[in-house]
C-alpha cells in the first residue's frame, strides 16, 4: 500500500511538473499574438535605434494632456520622453510601478529584465502579475501590461539574468538604466556597467518598512562604489524574502525611481544626484541626507580606475546574484539530519528537544505543535530567562525519562547526550543556533546533542506535509 502511495505522488509531481511547462508555452504563444513588440529576448540582441517623432499626434496630445500642461514639461518634455529607452533591471516590487508609471507618461522604449518566474507570493507588491500569471517568465507578464496601458511604447521583455558576459552589450543600447535588484552582486554589476556605459543609474531598494533612493553616476556625481567599496559581508544582507516587506513600500519607492528617470529624461534632471532619500513607512517620514562627492580614488570612476572590466561579481560579493533566501553550509554531514530522518524520530516517540530559533513573528504565521520557541537572536545573546527555559526543558525530559527508573538507571539518564534538534525557516539560522548551543553544551545548559534539520520548515512542507503552510 505505501509502495502504491508513493508511486501515485511520484506520478503526480511528474504531471505537476509537464503541465506548469505547458503553461509556459502557452503564455510565451499568447504573450507573442499580441505582436512582435514581446517577443521574448533570451540575449542581449542589437536594437534599432529610436526615432525622434517630430511632433505629438493629436492622440497623443489627449493621451498626454495632463502632463503636456505643466510648464516643466510641456511638448519638448514629452517629445524627449518618447525618444528615451529605459532598461529596468527587476520587474517585482520596484520594477512594478516604475515600468507602469514610465509607459503611461510615454517613454519610448522599455527594457523589462527578470530571469524569474511569477509566483503567489509576489502578488501583494508587484502590481503588473495577477493570478493567472503564476508560473509565466516575469518579463513576458509586465510586458503585456504595460502593452495594455499603452500600446505606443516599445517593450522589449528579456527572460535572462544580468551577468559579466552580457551586461555592457544590454545597457549600452539604452539610455536610463534602473536597478530594481534585491541583491549585492547586481548592484555592483550594474553600477560598474552604467559607469563604463557611461549611463545614469536610479537606484532603489525597500526591505520591511523602509526605503531609499539614490541616482548614480549622473552629471558627475558619485557612483555606486564611491559610496561602497567594499561589499557587506553576506551574513549581514537581509532580503525582502529574508526579512519581508509591506507590499505599498516598494511601490512607494518605484514610483518615485519613475519620478526622477522622468525628470532625467524630459531634461529637468535630477535631484537626486548627490543625496540619498530615505522612506520611514512606519513614522510616515522623509530624509534627504547629502551624499560625499564623487571619489578621486574610486576603483571604476576614479581618475585611475582598477576596474575597467566587468568582472565576476558573485565572486567579489560573496554571494550569489538572487533574491531568493541564501542557503549557508556551516555544519558538517554529522552535525545534521534530514526531515525524513527526523521524521523517523517522531513516529519512535524518542525523547527529544525541537528548538524553533525563528523570531516570534514567524513563529506565530505556523508552527510544529510539539516544538520550544526560543529566537537565535536571544540564543546569542545569552538571554538568561530564555536559557533558563530551555535548561528547564531539558531536566523536565531527562526527569520524565528517569521516573520509573533505578537510581543506576537514573544516573545513566543524566549523563545522556539528550538529542536537542534546531529548526528554522530554511536552514541557516538554525545551523548558527547549534554553533552557539555547542559551545554552550555542558556549562550553561546540560549535556546536550545538538543537530540541525536540513532545510528547515520549508523542507517539512515539500517533503513530510504538504499540508503544512509555506511562506
Amino acid at each position: 500500500m505505501a509502495q502504491e502511495v508513493c508511486s501515485l505522488k511520484a506520478q503526480l509531481e511528474e504531471k505537476e511538473k509537464e503541465i506548469s511547462v505547458l503553461k509556459k508555452k502557452l503564455a510565451q504563444l499568447e504573450m507573442k499574438g499580441h505582436g512582435p513588440e514581446l517577443t521574448l529576448s533570451n540575449k542581449a540582441e542589437p536594437l534599432s535605434p529610436l526615432t525622434a517623432k517630430p511632433r505629438l499626434s493629436n492622440e497623443d496630445i489627449m493621451r498626454y494632456s495632463r502632463q503636456l500642461l505643466l510648464p516643466e514639461l510641456g511638448v519638448k518634455g514629452q517629445l524627449n520622453l518618447c525618444k528615451t529607452s529605459v532598461l529596468i533591471v527587476g520587474c517585482g516590487g520596484l520594477g512594478c510601478p516604475l515600468a507602469q508609471y514610465l509607459a503611461a507618461a510615454g517613454i519610448g522604449r522599455l527594457g523589462l529584465l527578470d530571469y524569474d518566474e511569477v509566483e503567489l507570493s509576489n502578488l501583494h507588491r508587484q502590481v503588473l502579475h495577477g493570478e493567472e500569471d503564476q508560473g509565466q517568465v516575469k518579463a513576458l507578464s509586465a510586458a503585456g501590461s504595460v502593452k495594455r496601458l499603452n500600446s505606443s511604447v516599445e517593450c522589449i521583455p528579456y527572460h535572462l539574468q544580468l551577468t559579466p558576459e552580457n551586461a555592457l552589450q544590454l545597457i549600452q543600447q539604452y539610455d536610463i538604466v534602473a536597478d530594481c535588484s534585491d541583491n549585492v552582486p547586481t548592484r555592483y554589476l550594474v553600477n560598474d556597467a552604467c559607469v563604463i556605459s557611461g549611463k545614469p543609474l536610479v537606484s532603489a531598494s525597500a526591505l520591511r518598512m523602509e526605503g531609499q533612493l539614490t541616482v548614480y553616476n549622473y552629471k558627475g556625481g558619485p557612483c555606486y562604489r564611491c559610496l561602497y567599496p567594499v561589499p557587506p559581508p553576506p551574513e549581514t544582507v537581509t532580503n525582502c524574502s529574508d526579512g519581508g516587506v509591506l507590499g505599498v513600500v516598494p511601490g512607494i519607492m518605484g514610483s518615485f525611481q519613475a519620478l526622477e528617470v522622468l525628470k532625467i529624461a524630459s531634461g529637468q534632471g535630477s535631484s537626486c544626484s548627490q543625496h540619498l532619500l530615505m522612506f520611514d513607512a512606519q513614522d510616515l517620514r522623509f530624509r534627504s541626507i547629502r551624499l560625499r562627492p564623487k571619489q578621486a580614488g574610486c576603483a571604476v570612476c576614479g581618475e585611475n580606475p582598477s576596474v575597467t572590466r566587468l568582472i565576476d561579481y558573485e565572486a567579489f560579493c560573496g554571494s550569489a546574484a538572487t533574491d531568493k533566501c541564501r542557503k549557508l553550509n556551516l555544519l558538517s554531514s554529522d552535525q545534521r539530519i534530514t526531515v525524513q530522518e527526523y521524521k523517523s524520530v517522531v513516529d519512535d516517540s524518542s525523547p527529544h528537544i525541537l528548538l524553533d530559533v525563528r523570531p516570534l513573528v514567524e513563529v506565530e504565521i505556523c508552527h510544529l505543535p510539539f516544538s520550544l520557541n526560543i529566537p537565535l537572536s536571544s540564543l546569542e545573546d545569552r538571554k538568561s530567562e530564555d536559557i533558563q527555559l530551555l535548561q528547564e526543558r531539558i531536566s523536565q525530559l531527562k526527569q520524565q525519562m528517569a521516573g520509573d527508573s533505578q537510581p543506576a538507571a537514573f544516573f545513566l539518564v543524566s549523563l545522556w547526550f539528550l538529542p536537542v534538534y534546531v529548526l528554522c525557516k530554511q536552514g541557516n539560522d538554525s545551523q548558527k543556533a547549534v554553533q552557539v548551543l555547542e559551545k554552550m553544551s555542558g556549562s550553561e545548559v546540560d549535556t546536550v546533542s545538538v543537530k540541525d534539520i536540513c532545510g528547515g520548515l520549508v523542507a517539512w512542507a515539500m517533503k513530510i506535509d504538504p499540508t503544512f503552510p509555506q511562506y
